[in-house]
């Protein structure tokens, strides 16, 4: 029974915590964009716009400006 008066109180500490560390990700941004990442595996990695993409299409000893073909 002495247990209780410690566990009782833990276990409401822990789900104010769990609760806190919600609203804290809910208030930095963190459930903005759901759908933004599942949907960037379908992108073209050949856009320019995209930097990985650029940085994996040039070879190390190809300069920047030299033609591709």
């Amino acid at each position: 029974m002495t247990a209780l008066y410690i566990l009782i109180p833990v276990a409401i500490g822990l789900v104010a915590f769990a609760i806190w560390l919600f609203f804290w990700a809910v208030d930095s941004g963190q459930y903005d964009d759901l759908d933004g990442p599942a949907h960037s595996i379908l992108l073209d990695d050949e856009d320019p716009l995209h930097k990985a993409g650029v940085e994996q299409a040039k070879s190390p000893e190809e300069p920047e400006d030299a033609p591709r073909g």
